[in-house]
């Protein structure tokens, strides 16, 4: 009997957003970068929960976008609040801010963790505009983050390796320093943080990574199914949360990787969901 699984990273538009989709992709450089091609799907909330049905996904995190437009980044949180309210049994909300606009910002992480979300994310610094190692910037928002116990997830890039679609240039180097700034912050780091948790292996990077957690978005695109193994290896299994990017990429995807390796059935459970259900609190 397959474990249940906690899909950590997933994004949905609302339908207005998937039927106007040529009108959001000329009016945000992010949005535009990920949806211009005609083939990049679009999920509402019951596309993604019946793609969820299909995949055997007990629960998804949907995520928001690293948009440049603040008034963007509050209608599509206006969407995922509205989707947590109507799913709470199925969806988890994690919401997105513009960090340049600092006290729009700082506001809207209050709005949405008293409307029930339980992080800020995805990030894009790159498209976004802002530098993660900017403390004067930074400082006030991870305050805000920590206030209200809201999880902060990035987008992450490998800096050495094939080109892609929103690969961008957020990579270790970046994120690093960030992390050991914030050590109290709860930081999830997107697929597989650029490949962060392999210079855990230098000790003082594994202890600086305590508060981290790697997610496995995309990585059929990305690497070989043994990074899993890997990994588990490196930093522990308990730092792994299943994610797909979905509707980028099925879940079922994913779970094929983890099934087709001989991980302990231990760390199967905490990369499917337990790792998921101890972040969050469920």
């Amino acid at each position: 009997m397959r474990a249940m699984i906690i899909d950590f990273h997933t994004h949905i538009v609302s339908p207005k957003m998937k039927r106007e989709r040529d009108v959001y992709v000329s009016r945000d450089a992010c949005f535009g970068e990920l949806y211009t091609q005609p083939k990049s799907k679009l999920f509402t909330a019951e596309d993604l929960l019946e793609s969820m049905d299909e995949c055997g996904v007990e629960k998804s995190v949907i995520l928001g976008f690293g948009l440049m437009s603040s008034d963007m980044c509050l209608e599509f949180n206006d969407y995922i609040i509205e989707c947590i309210a109507r799913y709470p049994n199925r969806l988890i909300g994690f919401c997105t801010v513009q960090p340049l606009d600092t006290r729009g910002a700082i506001r809207e992480i209050e709005r949405c963790a008293k409307h029930g979300a339980r992080g800020i994310g995805e990030v894009r610094p790159d498209t976004q505009g802002f530098d993660l190692r900017d403390i004067d910037l930074m400082g006030p928002l991870v305050e805000a983050m920590i206030e209200y116990n809201l999880i902060f997830l990035t987008h992450a890039s490998e800096p050495v390796g094939h080109e892609y679609y929103g690969k961008g240039s957020v990579t270790p180097e970046k994120i690093y320093p960030f992390i050991l700034t914030y050590p109290e912050l709860r930081i999830v780091l997107a697929h597989w943080g650029g490949g962060l948790p392999f210079y855990a292996l230098m000790p003082e990077v594994d202890k600086a990574l305590a508060n981290c957690y790697f997610d496995t978005a995309a990585t059929p695109f990305l690497y070989k199914p043994q990074v899993f193994e890997h990994v588990t290896d490196i930093v522990g299994s308990e730092r792994i949360l299943f994610g797909s990017d979905n509707p980028l990429l099925s879940p079922k995807r994913i779970v094929d990787q983890v099934e087709s390796l001989n991980l302990k059935p231990v760390d199967r459970e905490r990369i499917f969901f337990r790792n998921a259900k101890t972040l969050l609190g469920i």
